[in-house]
């Protein structure tokens, strides 16, 4: 019972025993794997699984020739094989023996005497090589710790990019040495409210990362094939900056960080020398984070500072443009420009098309699938992150139990049925252009990391299937599978939502939420979407 599904799983005679005697070896290439598999296997073995040449009771980690990521994974009495390519693809196999073994493998500790591994043969590959998450530390501050287990619960499914929002209105997470005010008056408010447009707590929210911080967490990441994505938010959703540095905006007057929710007006000036800020902060970020790509957001910007603002409008002059979003589309091109200049890709929000898309930058499409379609149509990389199905801070189900419902009702079923490809591009050579996707954990209405577990699981497990699996799907037998895997999350101490609804301490009574309908939701993100519409 594998989730995500493999390619090919078969039963097969025999049954490999672990105990204190069972050994371990690896191919060198295999190591940090061999080094991984270890310590999350001796626990439940009661022994080292020291290294020993292959023979009957081994676990084997062997080179083979596969494509990037896939794997081979047998057991028997034998012992138990698993081939690969890469140390990604062995990664996944070793995560696949994992999953033949019961439950009580996923505890710290032994709770019982050796396990057995019913004899298997797998066959394996990912679909797509984009399998993401996005987490907004920015709203909720997540500590370092509940970071480094959230990869681990990725890491469990497969999914390989964890795309880390580190700031917004609400919050600036990362120590940036130059510019220390970001974290000395950005990384925390005064408050926040409570739900969607509650009351205010009165309690003061903060933290961030410091730089060594960052390099833990990428590097604990990188253990797990996990590639941890940057977002610095430019050029909306900058209060926080703007609080800790006022020149950045465009008012004579101090702004604090913002402690409601919603999409604010206060967004960065268009001025040379705020682009240079940013600019030195990306060169600390590009120091931290060293994957090919990082996020600069560009969604929802509001214009009306700019309408308003004699500098915007001078600027608009002076460059020949026709309008607001027309700079929007200026900003983004000079860090495009910049990213591109050191070797990165930038990625943006959907509304990085309006205006005109930088030429190698890759959209993160959010607003339904119209953002997905538009782009890889005009040749441009795609990563789908719809809201209208993969938004994991939207309510699970109707009903007032649900805890501070927001948005949709986006069931299991409902991610489940997800596909990256939208139906548009099915066939159309412009579907090269899907990377993958990624699911989203906001953290508005989500203020702790047992939140997050409640919201995300098991629809988490849904969305691996959906970016690791071939295209067809089997609701039944994922359930099949889905009620073999909860008491591996049991096991881990992840506090998912039950089928039948939230426990009692899950539930938060009179905190307002946001719910909607679906079809005045669709209705609005057509409106959001109708400048693509006119492209």
């Amino acid at each position: 019972m594998i989730v995500p599904k493999p390619l090919r799983h078969e039963p097969r005679p025999g049954r490999l025993l672990l105990d204190d005697r069972t050994a371990l070896t690896a191919d060198p290439a295999f190591r940090e794997v061999a080094a991984w598999l270890r310590e999350q296997l001796a626990p439940v073995t009661g022994g080292e699984l020291l290294p020993a040449p292959p023979g009957p009771g081994t676990i084997t980690l062997a080179r083979a020739e596969l494509a990037p990521e896939a794997y081979r994974l047998t057991v028997g009495d034998d012992g138990a094989l698993i081939e690969a390519g890469d140390a990604a693809g062995a990664f996944y196999g070793a995560q696949t023996f994992r999953q033949l073994l019961p439950a009580a493998a996923f505890r710290r500790a032994a709770a019982g005497g050796p396990l057995a591994v019913p004899g298997a043969y797998v066959e394996d590959a990912p679909r797509f090589g984009w399998r993401g998450c996005i987490l907004d530390v920015a709203r909720h501050f997540l500590t370092k710790h509940e970071v480094l287990r959230f990869i681990d619960l990725m890491a469990l499914h497969k999914l390989n990019i964890l795309h880390l929002h580190l700031t917004d209105d609400q919050g600036w997470r990362l120590e940036i040495r130059r510019y220390p005010r970001l974290t000395e008056v950005g990384a925390w408010r005064r408050e926040s409210q409570m739900g969607w447009n509650g009351a205010m707590d009165g309690i003061p929210h903060g933290g961030y990362y410091t730089q060594d911080d960052i390099r833990e967490i990428v590097a604990y990441a990188a253990r797990r094939h996990i590639t941890v994505v940057p977002e610095i938010d430019i050029p909306g959703h900058s209060q926080a900056a703007i609080a800790a540095y006022p020149e950045l905006g465009n008012l004579d007057t101090p702004l604090e960080v913002r402690t409601t929710w919603g999409v604010g007006e206060n967004v960065l000036n268009v001025e040379e020398s705020t682009i240079e800020f940013f600019q030195h902060v990306f060169d600390e970020v590009l120091e931290l984070f060293p994957g090919e790509y990082v996020c600069v957001g560009g969604d929802e910007c509001r214009k009306d500072q700019w309408k308003a603002s004699p500098a915007a409008q001078r600027r608009i002059r002076e460059l020949g443009l026709r309008d607001e979003e027309e700079l929007q589309s200026w900003f983004i091109h000079r860090f495009d420009a910049y990213l591109g200049e050191r070797g990165r890709r930038l990625v943006g929000w959907d509304e990085i098309l309006e205006g005109g898309l930088a030429p190698g930058a890759v959209v993160a499409s959010w607003r339904g699938d119209l953002g997905a379609v538009t782009a890889a149509r005009s040749g441009h990389d795609v990563v789908n992150c719809s809201n209208t199905s993969v938004y994991l801070d939207y309510r699970q189900a109707p009903g007032d139990d649900e805890p501070v419902p927001f948005g949709t009702v986006l069931t299991l079923e409902d991610v489940y049925a997800f596909d990256p490809v939208p139906a548009e591009l099915r066939g159309d050579p412009a579907a090269g252009h899907v990377l993958g996707a990624q699911c989203g954990v906001w953290t508005e209405l989500i203020d702790s990391s047992r939140r997050v577990d409640y919201m995300v699981f098991p629809r988490l497990a849904a969305f691996a299937e959906t970016v690791w699996s071939a295209p067809e799907r089997d609701l039944p037998g994922f359930r099949d599978r889905l009620a073999a895997h909860l008491p591996r999350l049991d096991a881990i101490g992840v506090e998912y939502r039950r089928a039948d609804g939230p426990l009692p301490w899950q539930q938060r009574p009179g905190v307002p939420g946001r719910p909607e309908d679906p079809e005045s939701w669709r209705i609005k993100i057509d409106n959001w979407t109708s400048n693509l519409r006119r492209q």
